[in-house]
């Protein structure tokens, strides 16, 4: 049966599944999203974090890894590379399908060495030979030293997710790095940039509030994709290559919001929408697919003037929204790996 996803699917846009777990991949409900539509799976810390440390699917094999004499550290690689690839060959039906276009799937490296250049680019390598796959992703913060990882991961050929964009400034430098990289690849690699939408309203709403101005509350995330995809197209004007933009945090925080506004509002060609379980959930049942995402593009100049006008500087908000993105993952990395050498004791 025909979803909204297939429709959304139609008008160029790809919806992947932010989400992983044991249960998904044995019960076959990855194959039933994909059924519904969804061509591709991302991860990060957080995710594993629900998926291994709290709930028991995993005690069993943690404890024989255990006994086998395994840190916790291997025990965790063994766990997510195990997901990550089972998850892959479940969706490489689907690259085949895209030509390569879809059917990935995102595996993070260790958030804890993402200002660390050198580092993550080893780590990358060693991640996707690991995983030997052509339809995974080695997600790689956009931090300034990720940043400079990916154009070297792009030229050797590793196919990136670049994680944790917030602002304008931030696609552009990671965009470009792409293009770099690629211009000194042999063969081009797959590559998405994934910027984080719902955030970004959080943010500033608290901002707009303690200033009385209401008039903007829930906009502002919004219009600032539509001009990043804007950057998009200029960037990518006569690439054939290209870097699509992936829209991440799309659930709904705010309750006052549509639950599936960061879907509706952001559909558009060439781009990549990622979304969790309960927000995809209520698109299939009420969410309506059509072309937005150049839609208001005046509007959204004036908001964002509006908002500087105010003295609320998004590049401020988006600074310390990456900063305070980089230490949820820390967090949840290290909780993780906590919660496995208890598990394992």
């Amino acid at each position: 049966m025909k979803t909204s996803i297939h429709e959304v699917f139609d008008l160029g846009q790809s919806i992947w599944l932010d989400y992983i777990s044991r249960d998904l991949i044995a019960s076959g409900g990855l194959q039933d999203w994909i059924d519904k539509g969804v061509v591709g799976v991302t991860t990060n810390p957080s995710i594993f974090e629900n998926a291994i440390a709290k709930t028991k699917d995993y005690d069993e094999e943690i404890a024989s890894l255990a006994k086998s004499g395994k840190t916790s550290a291997e025990i965790y690689e063994i766990l997510t590379l195990q997901e990550v690839g089972a998850a892959a060959d479940i969706l490489k039906p689907v690259y085949d399908k895209t030509n390569g276009k879809d059917g990935y799937v995102s595996l993070e490296v260790n958030p804890l060495i993402a200002s660390d250049k050198d580092t993550t680019i080893s780590e990358a390598k060693r991640l996707f030979a690991l995983l030997n796959r052509p339809n995974v992703m080695i997600k790689i913060p956009a931090t300034p030293e990720g940043i400079a990882a990916l154009e070297e991961c792009i030229a050797a050929g590793i196919n990136v997710n670049s994680t944790l964009i917030f602002s304008q400034e931030q696609y552009i430098d990671v965009a470009k790095a792409f293009i770099a990289g690629a211009k000194r690849a042999k063969k081009v690699p797959a590559s998405v940039a994934s910027v984080f939408v719902s955030r970004v309203d959080t943010a500033v709403d608290k901002l707009l509030a303690e200033r009385g101005s209401t008039n903007l509350e829930g906009k502002i995330a919004v219009d600032g994709i539509k001009l990043m995809y804007q950057s998009f197209k200029e960037l990518f004007a006569g690439i054939e290559a290209k870097q699509r933009p992936l829209w991440a945090s799309t659930g709904t925080k705010n309750p006052a919001y549509s639950d599936v506004v960061y879907i509706e509002t952001l559909i558009g060609p060439e781009t990549v929408n990622t979304v969790p379980p309960a927000t995809l959930n209520a698109f299939v049942s009420h969410g309506k697919a059509a072309m937005t995402i150049e839609t208001g593009l005046d509007e959204a100049k004036s908001d964002l003037k509006k908002l500087e006008n105010l003295g609320i500087d998004i590049k401020a908000v988006c600074a310390k929204l990456l900063a305070d993105g980089l230490s949820s993952f820390n967090k949840a990395f290290e909780s993780l790996m906590s919660a496995i050498e208890v598990k394992a004791k």
